[in-house]
């Protein structure tokens, strides 16, 4: 019989997150204080999150060690299956062998938990009584709602307005672990009402989300603020994905040539892609590394690389990044945990500098590739999950088009049991294609009076 799953035992959930900054070529240039534009340190940073998360966000340490009470929590859902898609490669008729890395069986549903429980767990040891932040299809703001409940946190969630409408199961669920969760733009905060005095029928964005967020952790001395995706600290916590990952792969007897993930800010696709990218440094291996984002928020395949903010109002520091601009509102499409202008710092330096590779599907694409993955290996997946998917089909179909068998290996990040009325707009024909011009394009970057990079 064929193996199909490759699992790992409790005691090997990794003891370790890593730190791929200690090996990249280039270091990242640090950010910039919004008012001054200078350099700014970690004391900056220091009202909205807590020192021990502020620390990994600048460590220059390759291996960060896990709380024992983390890795606990983590025994609840990890190791997470590691399976062979060998009902896919049928459907396909290639020669490539694809594998898909689970993480939908956590408590939410997604990778998300594997950064939510650990920054939940260094706000409680500093006393932290309150985290808010902000969500896009939900699945971050389910995955801290769960954390904060487990360490006795009150966590408050502006979600946004798009999803909180089409994903009210996802708002159901951070209900029920205690969230308070708000549709964003809001008319809770300042940042909310300016979004809706100039549009009064703004679908929301993680940007503008991240600017409601921010104001209120930036104006309660007792509230910090704990993000998603994008910063350093969280793209470390997801390292846990590609560790096991590399560990399964051995079992397998295999290892990829290709690693796909979907990419939003870039947690899903640095967890599962740093630990192999490791092995390109240490080892001199050339394993690629794609991510993947819809044709509808294109920042790492049509941005430019510059200085800009995290938010749409400007509230966060300036960081180096590939951007469609702050202020750029992406369609709303129903992966709504891939529409960020913007891309984290250490996979904007790692494109830079050609290590890694960005490709984009439409729409149309994406689920096609989605109801292909069903069909044949049983699991709907979440709408972002479906971006990496149809990548490794292409890829898959390169295989037979050129006759070479290559080993495929993407984050399947999360299932999409919540996620059901995209699939029905799907059936019903509504999920179409979204065209972004480069006029469009142009005209959010335009609207940048922030630092440009030589």
């Amino acid at each position: 019989m064929k193996t199909r799953k490759f699992l790992l035992s409790e005691n090997e959930i990794p003891e370790h997150w890593y730190n791929i900054m200690a090996d990249m070529p280039n270091k990242p240039m640090p950010p910039l204080d919004p008012g001054t534009r200078e350099p700014i340190g970690p004391e900056a940073l220091a009202p909205l999150f807590p020192m021990g998360l502020i620390m990994q966000e600048v460590s220059p340490e390759k291996w960060i060690e896990i709380p024992d009470e983390v890795r606990n929590i983590y025994t609840m859902w990890r190791p997470t299956p590691l399976y062979r898609a060998y009902g896919l490669e049928k459907a396909l008729d290639t020669p490539a062998k694809i594998y898909y890395k689970y993480e939908g069986a956590s408590p939410s549903g997604s990778h998300k938990p594997n950064t939510a429980v650990p920054q939940a767990y260094y706000n409680a040891q500093e006393g932290v009584k309150k985290i808010v932040t902000e969500t896009g299809a939900g699945q971050w703001g389910s995955a801290l709602s769960f954390a904060c409940n487990h360490f006795g946190i009150e966590c408050e969630v502006f979600m946004v307005g798009v999803s909180y409408d089409g994903k009210p199961y996802r708002k159901v669920m951070m209900n029920t672990w205690g969230a308070e969760v708000h549709s964003s733009p809001s008319t809770l905060t300042a940042a909310g009402r300016k979004i809706l005095a100039d549009d009064p029928n703004s679908p929301g964005s993680l940007g503008i989300a991240i600017s409601e967020a921010v104001e209120v952790a930036a104006s309660d001395p007792n509230t910090k603020y704990a993000l998603g995706s994008v910063l350093n600290h969280v793209l470390l916590h997801q390292t846990i994905i590609g560790q096991e990952a590399v560990k399964q792969m051995e079992k397998a007897g295999d290892m990829p040539d290709i690693v796909i993930a979907p990419f939003g800010g870039g947690s899903n696709f640095a967890g599962l892609s740093f630990p192999f990218l490791r092995m390109n440094f240490e080892e001199g291996k050339n394993i690629r590394c794609i991510a993947v984002e819809p044709t509808s928020c294109p920042k790492l395949t049509r941005g430019v690389f510059r200085y800009d903010f995290g938010d749409t109002i400007g509230m966060t520091p300036l960081f180096p990044m590939y951007t469609l601009g702050h202020t750029f509102v992406p369609a709303p499409i129903h992966a709504g945990g891939l529409r960020y202008h913007g891309a984290g710092v250490l996979v904007s330096q790692l494109l830079k500098d050609d290590l890694i590779e960005a490709t984009s599907h439409t729409n149309p694409e994406a689920f096609e590739a989605g109801i292909t993955f069903a069909r044949t290996e049983g699991i709907i997946p979440a709408p972002e999950a479906t971006y990496g998917i149809a990548t490794a089909i292409a890829e898959a179909n390169k295989c037979k088009e050129e006759g070479v068998s290559k080993t495929i290996l993407f984050n399947l990040c999360g299932h999409g049991n919540f996620d059901m009325k995209a699939y029905e707009d799907y059936f019903a024909g509504k999920i179409v294609e979204h065209e972004l011009t480069d006029e469009e394009i142009q005209a959010s970057l335009a609207l940048l009076n922030t630092p440009e990079i030589d």
